[in-house]
């Protein structure tokens, strides 16, 4: 592999010429330059990253910890992350929690060792039911920036990047009002969840403005997101055959529900409507089509990669909380 010296060699000049050359400063002249370039790019010349990164004490890398690759929201949100990233000459090493504090403080160990120059992180369901966020307040002490999106936490002071989760579910419920729905079931496998609270109090909020303050029947189901998902929103149904709506508050149980309601004889969205939290390629798997509250995930990702490098090129001084506007994309569910 070429280097600066053997540029400068060939051209008997100083490797500071053909540094700044490579730069483009002003202090070289353009006949210089071009013949500098001209040979850098006849051997394919690329500079030494790694030395780069100790002399400016940077690595030009992010790392990003998210709970579960699988989920599409996550993905979704990672391959916003790593279009700011290139935009920007970073690059991304991705640890996945699993759902488990201890694989997110190990995540943490890892990345927080000088491999990174800062992290993007969605918190783990053990972290936010344990409410220990012991290892997180040690990044703030170690004065390595970090993002939180996502399941974002009031207690830390750092930047955020969420949805309106409340704001989004009042929305979802209320469209379902709109249209005469009038027994109406909040589902939900993220219960555990700050996400999950907030849109299940969205759901009860929707509903006592639809009651004027009085009295309402609120139908909620606190589910697992396990491989009996699909028995029991059966057996939901089964056992309250009043329900023509549901708001479902994750991003599979709305594509259950519809595909639940058809094997149980319901037309939708004649008999029963269904909204839930998806994106385009997830709610084809419903047949009709679901209707969805749109995260804008990729979006996301973007923002939170935007903010991490506003925050280490040191533009940012108060903290953010970023919130991204949310949209409901009508399906045939509604």
């Amino acid at each position: 592999m070429i280097t600066l010296k053997d540029i400068a060699k060939k051209l008997d000049v100083s490797v500071s010429t053909v540094s700044k050359a490579l730069h483009d400063s002003p202090e070289i002249s353009l006949e210089t330059t071009s013949r500098i370039k001209k040979v850098a790019q006849f051997y394919n010349y690329q500079p030494n990253k790694i030395a780069l990164s100790l002399k400016q004490n940077k690595t030009k890398t992010i790392g990003v910890i998210v709970p579960d690759i699988l989920n599409r929201f996550f993905a979704k949100v990672l391959y916003g992350i790593e279009k700011e990233a290139a935009k920007n000459g970073y690059q991304i090493i991705t640890c996945f929690s699993n759902e488990l504090q201890s694989k997110e403080e190990e995540s943490i160990q890892l990345l927080a060792n000088g491999s990174v120059d800062g992290l993007i992180i969605a918190v783990s369901e053990e972290t936010l039911m344990n409410k220990n966020f012991d290892h997180l307040k040690y990044l703030k002490k170690t004065k390595i920036p970090f993002v939180l999106f996502d399941r974002v936490i009031k207690q830390l002071e750092c930047d955020k990047v969420s949805i309106d989760d409340h704001e989004a579910a009042l929305l979802a419920t209320q469209k379902l009002i709109d249209h005469k729905r009038n027994q109406i079931a909040f589902i939900s496998t993220i219960s555990n969840l700050n996400v999950g609270k907030l849109r299940e109090q969205g759901y009860k909020d929707a509903l006592v403005k639809m009651s004027n303050g009085r009295g309402f029947q609120d139908l909620i189901f606190r589910l697992k997101d396990n491989d009996k998902l699909q028995s029991n929103i059966c057996k939901i149904l089964k056992k309250n055959r009043l329900i023509n709506g549901i708001v479902a508050a994750d991003n599979i149980s709305g594509i259950i529900a519809i595909n639940v309601a058809n094997s149980l004889g319901y037309k939708v969205p004649e008999d029963i409507a269904v909204i839930g939290f998806s994106d385009s390629s997830n709610a084809q798997l419903a047949l009709p089509k679901l209707s969805y509250i749109n995260q804008h995930a990729s979006q996301i990702g973007e923002t939170s990669m935007h903010l991490i490098i506003k925050r280490l090129n040191g533009y940012s001084q108060d903290y953010t909380h970023k919130k991204i506007p949310i949209s409901l994309d009508y399906g045939e569910s509604i």
